[in-house]
């Protein structure tokens, strides 16, 4: 089995990094957010081979699971 990458996966995995790198303060929540909605895009877009309704709804499924992440800590 070949896994490729389509364009429009890559340029969400770009989008997501570039998100979580260039905004240092962002909370912890809001990084998790952004995480969960990059991997959540690119699973997406592996598991509908490159559709991009498949994209956009993982991202959007990763993006939610991400923001009601708990890490257990309490500040």
């Amino acid at each position: 089995m070949r896994i490729t990458f389509r364009p429009l996966s890559v340029a969400v995995l770009l989008a997501a990094t570039l998100a979580a790198t260039g905004c240092a303060n962002m909370s912890h929540r809001d990084k998790n957010t952004v995480i969960g909605a990059g991997v959540g895009g690119v699973a997406g877009s592996v598991l509908t081979g490159g559709s991009a309704i498949g994209t956009v709804g993982g991202a959007a499924v990763g993006g939610f699971i991400g923001n009601q992440v708990n890490t257990g800590r309490r500040r």
